[in-house]
């Protein structure tokens, strides 16, 4: 793999996407960056190709675009409040497999970097649906052909500041941040560190595939 990458991120639109995005277009480990979001994540810049795809299910409308990658950062998703379980379902389990099926196919050393969370069932069989759906999606994910599959498992993320899709009780409870990474550094993760931890996961290697709050800081860490 060469020392530029080629990148594809989904969720930019959200706090975390647009964390990433934040953080791979400072990068110069990062060549290129293709963004595939229902809206414009309103960010412009010589690195940046962005896609708009009101219906992300319709792969075969964007496949084109799709071809060509080194890493995917996958960030899409959505909370389990307030939404039926189907519909989150559909969003957290069948869309993220049915893109990375297709990247798979498309980019067969592909790393794919899925943001995941803390309190995920592998099992499948425990008795929080949300944990559930998102542990069949890594299992999934895990059994695909990608060069390697990463799931990211944060906790609490401090967000960026200056960046607009921050969620505003933040402003409530950012006091936390510096006590709790002293003293629970596994469940407290910057999101300044999530971009270059998959960048470095992407170009290094790491030995765990399911990343929690201090794997996200050493992955960081080597590309600093």
């Amino acid at each position: 793999m060469n020392d530029k990458l080629n990148i594809i991120i989904t969720g930019s639109t959200g706090m975390v996407g647009e964390g990433v995005l934040h953080e791979c277009l400072k990068s110069d480990k990062v060549d290129k960056i293709l963004v595939i979001n229902r809206k414009s994540c309103g960010v412009t810049n010589p690195k940046l190709k962005e896609v708009i795809q009101e219906d992300l299910f319709e792969i075969p409308k964007y496949e084109e675009h799709l071809k060509g990658y080194d890493a995917c950062f996958y960030c899409l998703g959505t909370s389990s409040l307030g939404i039926d379980k189907i519909t989150y379902y559909k969003i957290t389990f069948s869309l993220t497999i049915k893109i990375a099926e297709v990247l798979c196919k498309l980019n067969p050393d592909m790393v794919f970097c899925y943001v995941s969370g803390a309190g995920t069932d592998s099992s499948e069989q425990g008795d929080v649906a949300w944990a559930r759906v998102k542990g069949k999606t890594e299992n999934q994910l895990f059994k695909l052909s990608f060069k390697k599959a990463y799931a990211f498992r944060p906790s609490y993320i401090h967000p960026i500041k200056g960046l607009k899709n921050a969620h505003s009780f933040f402003k409530y409870i950012a006091w936390m941040y510096p006590i709790g990474r002293i003293l629970f550094h596994n469940k407290f993760t910057n999101l300044k560190e999530i971009g270059p931890a998959m960048i470095s996961a992407t170009l290094y290697g790491y030995d765990k595939q399911k990343l929690y709050g201090k794997d996200i800081t050493a992955l960081a860490k080597m590309i600093k």
